[in-house]
């Protein structure tokens, strides 16, 4: 019987292809450390201008607040779970700064090995997370309560729970961005919130909803730019007059820092 030749042929080349093969490298990415984005050091501060809406007249006006706040690093202290925090002193102004700063709350930054927490109003939600790259996402409520604003607003057409938001990065690489006539260079934009029932509302017979949120953090500063809103408007079925509103607002960006 004879053996042909290609048998033996076939063998050296697919000793090349194993050999080949076994030699690929798996490229791992390397992330940026969350702390270039949210640095955090004793005797810090960041100041903010402050639009906050807000609903009067039994929620049928609505009224824009104007102010600023300076977030102080206080101290370095655990949290209520033991763990290495920082204590953040909120302090209020005018919206001009010239009237004397006042304390105005307290909340906490927990940095972590893959995530950074912050714990305000007794609610922790993971503001960033690694890696730093685009579309990563990951559950930033995941500790809310259900309807954790319940007692402000009963949210009666949200389908949804907040502690399910999908975080993620926006964008491709960190970007240039200018926010209110201030320039930043490596802005990351962490998408939040994006929700909305009948809006805007063109029918005053209809619920409407408007649920979103959006941070930007600047490479060796931090937060330089928020904005959160959670309203639902209710039409008014039990008698003349128009519905009405409950619910929140707020816009914020950097105008100081050191």
């Amino acid at each position: 019987m004879k053996i042909s030749p290609a048998i033996f042929t076939a063998v050296p080349v697919l000793l090349i292809t194993l050999v080949i093969s076994c030699s690929k490298k798996t490229e791992v990415f390397q992330s940026e450390p969350l702390s270039d984005y949210m640095p955090l050091e004793v005797g810090k501060y960041i100041t903010y201008r402050v639009d906050s809406l807000v609903f009067t007249n039994l929620g049928r006006t609505e009224e824009i607040h104007k102010y600023q706040v300076k977030h102080v690093v206080d101290a370095q202290i655990n949290d209520n779970l033991g763990r290495p925090s920082y204590r953040i002193i909120r302090y209020i102004s005018d919206s001009s700064g010239t009237q004397p700063w006042a304390p105005n709350g307290t909340y906490f930054i927990t940095p972590l090995g893959d995530q950074v927490e912050v714990i305000e109003n007794n609610l922790r939600s993971i503001k960033l997370h690694l890696p730093i790259k685009a579309n990563f996402n990951w559950k930033g409520n995941k500790y809310y309560p259900d309807d954790p604003y319940d007692a402000l607003c009963a949210l009666n057409s949200f389908d949804g729970s907040l502690s399910e938001t999908d975080y993620f990065y926006d964008g491709e690489s960190a970007a240039t961005e200018t926010i209110k006539g201030q320039t930043y260079s490596n802005v990351y934009t962490v998408q939040q919130d994006d929700e909305s029932n009948n809006y805007p509302n063109t029918d005053p017979g209809l619920f409407a909803l408007r649920v979103y949120g959006v941070e930007k953090y600047s490479k060796g500063i931090g937060l330089v730019y928020r904005e959160q809103t959670l309203w639902e408007y209710q039409p008014n079925t039990g008698g003349s007059g128009g519905g009405y509103k409950c619910g929140f607002g707020i816009t914020m960006w950097m105008i100081d820092n050191n």
